[in-house]
């Protein structure tokens, strides 16, 4: 039961999207603004750097502290990547904004940094060996971001965990596709 409460709790708090009310604060509605997306690089781009950096620890905040909970009520990795992933889905799917959400990057980030911060110094390193030769933030984040789980297998986990791991990679595959397509083609779709 305390699983389904912590999973639960973990999508509601997803569903807060700071850079919303961070808008708020600056009198801006930062979901019809610049590329419409509530996540902190849009923030920035239309508030600022200081809304980029509170919108950015907010959001991590949201990952970090479902896995936390999990973590102090002892429910095992497995739950606290399950926590990680339903915080992620509030996040990026939120009930309370027809499903239309961020993308989950900063929610992942200090999720992981939490869950295992090893394995956070592992996506670090593939990010920054990575990027010299990609020279884009984008493309060197998603690599990092699809070495996780490989970089799991590494560690004393069974394999659920690295099976999780993947399923986070694959949502924010999934978030970033438009991203992605244009970063590595040049084309995306009709923009928000």
């Amino acid at each position: 039961m305390i699983v389904v409460i912590l999973i639960i709790g973990a999508y509601l708090l997803g569903t807060i999207l700071t850079a919303t009310w961070i808008g708020k604060i600056f009198g801006r509605n930062i979901r019809i603004e610049g590329s419409g997306n509530p996540g902190a690089r849009n923030a920035g781009r239309v508030l600022g750097k200081w809304a980029f950096v509170l919108v950015f620890l907010g959001d991590a905040l949201k990952g970090a502290i479902p896995v936390a909970a999990a973590k102090w009520l002892d429910c095992g990795t497995a739950v606290e990547l399950a926590v990680l992933l339903a915080a992620m889905l509030g996040h990026i799917l939120p009930v309370f904004y027809k499903f239309r959400g961020g993308q989950g990057i900063s929610t992942y980030i200090g999720g992981l940094l939490m869950f295992y911060p090893p394995l956070f110094a592992g996506f670090a390193i593939v990010f920054l060996l990575v990027y010299p030769f990609l020279r884009s933030f984008t493309l060197a984040g998603f690599a990092a971001i699809v070495a996780v789980p490989f970089l799991s297998c590494l560690f004393s986990f069974s394999y659920v965990e690295p099976f999780l791991l993947g399923c986070l990679s694959v949502l924010l595959i999934f978030a970033h596709q438009k991203d992605l397509m244009f970063r590595m083609t040049g084309r995306t779709g009709k923009n928000k």
